[in-house]
């Protein structure tokens, strides 16, 4: 699955324990009614995002990855993450300025 849209938070690598750390980051889609939505990286993709600059148009491709927990009293929570693997910038747009003519000697 691939999700569409323009950087808006970069957040630090964070060591959760000695054996897995995280990173997440805040796209902002391009839509009739834009959604932020927040991408996990994890491990050896954390460091994916570096070198993207805010504001820049991203293409991620995602998985979406969900679990459940029972709490101390008996209850069942469910918990999704939508966590990001491949990270591309969007291509820009060709301009549609003419191209400048030489003006050679001859």
């Amino acid at each position: 699955m691939e999700v569409k849209g323009k950087l808006i938070v970069k957040n630090d690598t964070v060591a959760v324990s000695e054996k897995f750390s995280k990173r997440t980051f805040v796209i902002k889609t391009d839509e009739t009614y834009p959604q932020e939505i927040e991408l996990q990286l994890t491990q050896d993709k954390c460091n994916l995002i570096d070198g993207i600059n805010l504001g820049d148009e991203l293409n991620v491709s995602i998985n979406i990855m969900g679990r459940s927990w029972t709490n101390p009293q008996g209850e069942v929570k469910y918990f999704n993450t939508l966590q990001a693997w491949k990270i591309q910038r969007e291509a820009a747009a060709p301009s549609s300025a003419p191209a400048p003519k030489e003006d050679l000697p001859f």
